[in-house]
């Protein structure tokens, strides 16, 4: 069915109450976007951070008078009296098909695929693991994700323990396992990133091999060979004296969702318990890795 769409441009401060008003006149949903193309950096668990310029868009269905739920936003002391927005119709489309008809297989490294479920594998002798993100984040497609996934094809993964610390879609962790390691452990707080790396495990035929567990739920001491951690550059730093324990003496880690004018503060810090490499760039994007010292 077609829509229509509301658009109007708020801030930090009143962007959620905006999105409510919303939501409590007509819409169907609310949704915020970044007008400035500012990155966003992933928040700790509990905390919600919004983008300084804020775009709230609401969607309503299309036989909706705006005029009433536009009155309702002028008499609000949330917004100015001649404050900007804009009301679209939006096309009747399938979505979740076009998506899908976009989402391609996608090679990383040497002898890694990462293939959507709905399209042939393009060469079954390689490592291919099948994917259906569902509504966890991590397909392949960006740059920090395909970073983790070449590093991944270029180690020796055989037998080894691999911790995916922000598992997302299962992705890593599922590849890692393809790629020979003998047991991954994923970690999310996201109980919708747990239910999708487990449908994913499952349609790869690894899930013997996957523990997934929110954070609060995982074993205490445990220790991996191999640690990953896709998650953003807030978070590791946060959270870097716990990411550090996860890896064993002479362990590799990888880390990324990091912009490249954040990784040498990274470096610093982690180089505390790791001999780092240079970090590697893509798209603006940064990858960091190293080996733990005694």
């Amino acid at each position: 069915m077609p829509w229509i769409q509301l658009k109007l441009n708020a801030n930090n401060v009143n962007a959620e109450e905006i999105g409510e008003l919303l939501m409590d006149n007509g819409a169907l949903s609310a949704t915020f976007t970044d007008s400035q193309d500012t990155p966003i950096f992933e928040p700790m668990p509990g905390e919600t951070r919004l983008w300084g310029d804020t775009d709230v868009t609401g969607l309503y269905e299309a036989e909706t008078d705006m005029l009433p739920v536009i009155a309702v936003l002028k008499s609000s002391e949330l917004l100015a009296d001649d404050f900007a927005f804009k009301i679209e119709q939006l096309e009747d489309k399938d979505w979740v098909r076009e998506w899908m008809d976009n989402f391609h297989p996608m090679k990383f490294g040497e002898r890694l695929w990462i293939c959507p479920s709905w399209k042939p594998v393009p060469d079954e002798s390689a490592v291919n693991v099948m994917l259906d993100p569902g509504l966890a984040f991590g397909t392949g497609t960006h740059p920090t994700t395909a970073l983790c996934l070449a590093w991944l094809d270029a180690q020796d993964l055989q037998d080894k323990v691999v911790i995916d610390f922000g598992c997302g879609s299962g992705i890593l962790a599922i590849a890692a396992l393809k790629l020979g390691a003998k047991r991954v452990i994923g970690i999310d707080i996201d109980p919708q990133a747990i239910t999708a790396s487990r449908d994913n495990a499952q349609r790869n035929n690894v899930s013997d091999q996957l523990e997934l567990y929110l954070p609060e739920d995982a074993p205490k001491d445990i220790v991996a060979d191999v640690v990953v951690a896709n998650i953003l550059a807030g978070p590791l730093r946060e959270l870097s004296t716990s990411i550090e324990c996860l890896v064993k003496t002479n362990g590799k880690l990888a880390l990324s969702g990091i912009l490249e004018q954040q990784a040498d503060e990274l470096l610093t810090v982690y180089g505390q318990w790791f001999d780092m490499d240079t970090a590697k760039i893509k798209d603006e994007w940064a990858r960091l890795s190293g080996i733990k010292h005694a």
